[in-house]
């Protein structure tokens, strides 16, 4: 089986991707785009229509896919609270691995989204809302320790989130190996 070949949009879009993760949304010109492209400005705009595009593009497509996956994830009745957790986990790892510059301008760069920024909150919102239930269900369940779900979700979420920031640093990671070691510590804890 071929692979598809990148759309030049796909193209310009990857490589808006990662002048923002390198520089931050604010400091990327059309024409830092295009100069890494090797084109001049105005040709971007045969197939996009803005910076702004490019931006929300790239928010949306990796909001809407964790969006996916915690529904999956809940749509599973018999997985206990840990399996869920650990889906989680795994969730995030396989996004940020395939996507680190994707995940980064999401983390950095969310809050410069206009016309989409309230469905992104949303998005994110329902997310933050769908793991913090499945945090009380492992609490009343006796499943996890009764601590403060909120120091629980930000703990956890804080880690994940900051992947993309690590992963790209570590050229030999396995996949496999990291969800489980970080199911390990996220779920379990250091403690002997």
């Amino acid at each position: 089986m071929t692979q598809k070949s990148e759309t030049r949009k796909e193209e310009i879009v990857r490589t808006a991707e990662m002048l923002f993760k390198k520089k931050g949304y604010s400091a990327v010109t059309m024409r830092d785009i295009a100069q890494a492209m090797g084109i001049k400005a105005a040709s971007l705009y045969n197939h996009i229509q803005s910076k702004q595009q490019i931006l929300s593009d790239i928010i949306i497509q990796i909001g809407e896919q964790f969006t996916a996956g915690m529904s999956e994830i809940l749509s599973n009745q018999e997985a206990t609270s840990i399996q869920k957790l650990e889906q989680i986990i795994k969730l995030h790892v396989q996004i940020t691995m395939d996507n680190p510059s994707k995940m980064a301008t999401m983390n950095n760069d969310w809050m410069h989204l206009e016309g989409k920024l309230d469905y992104y909150l949303q998005l994110r919102r329902n997310y933050e809302e769908s793991f913090r239930q499945i945090l009380e269900d492992g609490i009343q369940n006796g499943e996890l320790k009764n601590l403060d779900i909120e120091i629980i979700l930000f703990s956890i979420l804080s880690t994940l989130r900051s992947l993309y920031l690590w992963i790209p640093k570590k050229e030999d990671i396995i996949k496999e190996n990291l969800i489980g070691k970080l199911s390990q510590v996220l779920l379990t804890g250091v403690t002997a």
